[in-house]
């Protein structure tokens, strides 16, 4: 499975992003989707995980990001409101298939104060 991310940038606080991940199988096809984010000298972390029913956001983001999927587009978007300088970091398109994780380029987020 490839996964393309894009949509990352720079943007002042309070400011929005939305990013997008095209993969290259049936959204479908996944038995998980989600969103990480990693920081230098940092372990990446969550942000949004989506099994069925609700995607499960990390504390930090509820509420302010929201993440969504397009069956026609196949693909995958995490559009991230009131952003703040601690958003900042690359985030990563994440599926799982199989068993398998499969990632993203990953795309840097910069949000300046």
């Amino acid at each position: 499975v490839q996964l393309q991310a894009s949509g990352g940038g720079l943007v002042q606080a309070g400011g929005s992003l939305r990013l997008s991940c095209a993969p290259s199988e049936s959204i479908y096809s996944f038995n998980v989707m989600g969103w990480y984010r990693q920081v230098p000298g940092k372990e990446r972390e969550l942000v949004v995980a989506f099994r069925s029913g609700s995607p499960d956001y990390a504390d930090s983001v509820k509420g302010r990001f929201f993440f969504s999927t397009d069956v026609a587009k196949n693909a995958v978007y995490l559009k991230m409101n009131r952003l703040k300088p601690e958003d900042t970091a690359v985030y990563y398109c994440n599926v799982q298939l199989g068993g398998s994780n499969y990632w993203g380029q990953g795309t840097q987020v910069t949000v300046s104060s």
